[in-house]
């Protein structure tokens, strides 16, 4: 029996990696948008620490002993998180994954993006912007992410076209804005050169530009994520440009994709939001609040689902 039974709302447990990267926080308003226009309810369940797999480890714990009728999960760690999911999947609670894809376990669809699209469109951009030659940077994301794994793949995938860009450092700044901060004040001095840098983020990417900016340096910056910091930036001509991995659109379709499984529909068992490069020719459309920002319509995703 789940808790739709005896409740006059269904509840959905929205899990998120952390309070630090605003692409989660999007994530949060994105659920919240869909379970109030569904007249739902939402709990939302986050690692004080960031990304902590024992803290989600209880935090899913902590869930399923409040009986929601649906969960909307994104793992910290795409294997470390496989007990937690068979705990849901023997406690009956439908999954729907999203954002970042779970290693194992039965859930009810996948929503997220192409992340290795992601990352071969946003250096192919970089290369262009550089006409092919130059000293590069990478900023990775977390190393058991599967989204920092495609998006890399995704970037070395296509250097191998372009012989003549050449990767001086490539290091992990954990998608967050501290780590990226030491890294680049460790790098810099270093690297007298550096003609471009490709972040697995925007919280990176713009990490990256603060320490730039005080040693007076301007170098081409790009990111993941669009969030409405990035675009900021690109407005300000201090960022390059970004991929849009719009988490909180891709929180809505998941959200409902929970709900209608709820309700008894079918839903396709993986929706991919379309890759899109944000810079200074196009910002506009993003140039607005995630809390302004429109949710797809489900027929403009689901339509498009593969098979």
């Amino acid at each position: 029996m789940t808790a739709s039974s005896h409740r006059d709302r269904p509840v959905v447990a929205v899990f998120t990696k952390n309070r630090t990267n605003p692409a989660y926080a999007a994530a949060r308003i994105g659920a919240e948008r869909t379970v109030a226009r569904w007249g739902a309810q939402v709990a939302h369940y986050v690692p004080d620490k960031p990304d902590d797999i024992g803290q989600q480890v209880a935090l899913v714990d902590h869930a399923i002993a409040g009986r929601p009728d649906a969960v909307v999960f994104v793992p910290v760690h795409d294997t470390a998180m496989n007990e937690s999911v068979q705990k849901l999947n023997a406690a009956g609670i439908p999954i729907v994954n999203y954002l970042n894809r779970l290693d194992k376990g039965d859930f009810v669809a996948f929503v997220g993006s192409d992340d290795y699209r992601i990352g071969c469109d946003i250096a192919e951009y970089l290369f262009r912007h550089i006409s092919g030659r130059g000293d590069l940077v990478i900023i990775e994301g977390i190393a058991s992410a599967v989204t920092n794994r495609e998006r890399m793949r995704g970037f070395h995938d296509t250097l191998r076209a372009w012989p003549d860009v050449r990767v001086v450092a490539s290091r992990p700044g954990d998608y967050q804005r501290e780590p990226t901060l030491q890294l680049m004040r460790e790098v810099l001095p270093a690297l007298p050169r550096i003609d471009a840098i490709l972040a697995a983020n925007d919280l990176m990417a713009l990490a990256a530009i603060e320490v730039l900016e005080t040693e007076g340096r301007l170098v081409p910056v790009v990111g993941v994520n669009a969030v409405p910091e990035a675009v900021a930036a690109i407005k300000a001509g201090k960022l390059l440009a970004s991929a849009d991995f719009d988490a909180m659109k891709i929180a809505c379709v998941a959200t409902e994709a929970a709900l209608r499984h709820l309700r008894g529909e079918r839903v396709p068992r993986e929706m991919l939001l379309p890759v899109q490069i944000v810079d200074a020719s196009n910002y506009e459309a993003w140039d607005i609040p995630f809390e302004e920002r429109r949710c797809p319509e489900w027929e403009e995703v689901s339509n498009t689902a593969p098979g």
